[in-house]
């Protein structure tokens, strides 16, 4: 049998050594090349999730209730590693991608119409990430008609004329730039032990609109397609059982990170919107209001960190996508592959790309009804692909000994069971707004 990635790479990492270094410390050096060398699903998953909406949602928070929501990040950590990782789990254990177990186990008409509804909701979603990238580069005074084309061709000729580890890269150092938050929140002098305060002390109010709030900071960081993403960039990239203890550390490190850069967009937007009695609708309300309260340094930070976000998850929702339905149907799909050896692949992601920007262009568009019907969707289907997922996780036909031990099932039934509540109050709140 071949060597696995991980085996390959440690070989590689010892022979470019020298003795001495091997001799001292070798194996502390060997498993940091590793850990470099094997990251990329788990940060890249994470992070995409802090798209226009989740930033619109974190900003939001913090104009609107201050601090007070700063603890729930605690918690909802917690339960994203939980969730990633069980499916980079079954990615590693079974070579195969969500969307193609369920039609496995669940069979073609259930898989069918899950793909219909996945179809809708990211479609909606890819919308509301070209409407983002316009909306931050009308802030550089840039016209829609020029950066909306020019974000998606861009996007495609990554994808299309790349490869996994080329994309990859690029996806990498996206991830890097959303550290201009964290500068941002720096810029709006916090009190921190106010913060700290208000971070470890857990505060609930039994109000219709901070219950929602919840329910959005929830929803908007654990959504149904970044469980498909994963757990197939996990088989592209080609993933083994001997490389999963790099893989958990990938799933561990994203998820901190992308709740790392929600405290500090709520951060910022509490320190100076909700003291200033500031409230905003938007994301570039809020990068826009910052400028006077915060400087005109950290409003373009929050107004490029959108831009990168949008840009970001544009790109990331179509692959996605196609992911999802190419395994689902038994096609080819992966990165790796050129257009004529997967075109259905690259297809249904060329198509993606052109409607997500082309509906963006057309005039009196309800891009807020879009959104917010994807967002409703989103919210209905997220307990169901869990349900799912723990059937799959304990299935020993696919996972063998890696099945969930009792403790996991328990925290992860029970994870789904508040995730549950939580989404039909999503879809209440919605309805009812």
């Amino acid at each position: 049998m071949g060597k696995t990635l991980g085996e390959k790479l440690q070989g590689f990492a010892q022979s470019i050594f020298p003795s001495k270094l091997r001799l001292v410390g070798a194996g502390r050096w060997r498993r940091l090349w590793l850990i470099l060398a094997l990251i990329g699903p788990g940060i890249i998953t994470s992070n995409v999730d802090n798209d226009a909406g989740g930033i619109t949602t974190y900003s939001l928070a913090g104009s609107e209730y201050g601090l007070s929501l700063l603890w729930t990040l605690i918690p909802i950590t917690g339960v994203l590693i939980i969730i990633q990782e069980m499916c980079a789990r079954m990615g590693v254990v079974s070579g195969k991608g969500l969307s193609d177990l369920i039609r496995e186990k669940f069979g073609a008409r259930v898989t069918f119409y899950l793909m219909i509804a996945l179809f809708l909701t990211n479609l909606g979603n890819t919308i509301s990430e070209f409407a983002g990238i316009a909306a931050s580069m009308e802030i550089f005074g840039v016209s829609r008609r020029l950066s909306v084309p020019v974000s998606a061709a861009f996007v495609w000729w990554l994808v299309v004329k790349g490869n996994y580890k080329s994309v990859e890269k690029v996806f990498l150092f996206a991830c890097v730039v959303y550290f201009s938050y964290i500068f941002s929140g720096f810029m709006g002098n916090p009190d921190w032990n106010e913060v700290g305060t208000s971070f470890l002390t857990p505060s609930f109010r039994m109000e219709p609109g901070f219950i929602a709030m919840v329910v959005a900071l929830v929803g908007t960081t654990i959504a149904p397609w970044m469980q498909f993403y994963l757990q197939s960039s996990v088989v592209d990239k080609g993933l083994k059982i001997k490389d999963y203890p790099f893989t958990r550390i990938d799933v561990i490190v994203g998820s901190i990170m992308v709740n790392v850069i929600a405290f500090f967009i709520i951060l910022l937007c509490a320190m100076t919107l909700f003291k200033n009695g500031i409230r905003i609708e938007s994301a570039v309300d809020a990068a826009q209001a910052l400028a006077p309260l915060a400087g005109q340094y950290a409003a373009l930070l929050f107004a490029f960190g959108l831009l990168n976000a949008s840009l970001f998850a544009a790109s990331i929702l179509p692959i996605s996508t196609s992911y999802t339905i190419c395994e689902a149907f038994g096609w080819e799909s992966s990165l790796d592959r050129k257009f004529m050896e997967a075109p259905q692949f690259y297809s249904l992601y060329t198509l993606m790309i052109f409607l997500g920007a082309g509906i963006i262009l057309l005039p009196d568009m309800p891009l807020v009804r879009i959104m917010y019907y994807s967002q409703v969707i989103n919210g209905a289907l997220l307990p169901v692909i869990l349900f799912f997922m723990l059937i799959l996780v304990n299935d020993k036909r696919i996972m063998g000994k890696y099945v969930n031990g009792p403790v996991m099932n328990v925290i992860s039934w029970a994870t789904v069971a508040v995730l549950t509540v939580l989404s039909l109050a999503m879809i209440f709140f919605s309805l009812t707004a």
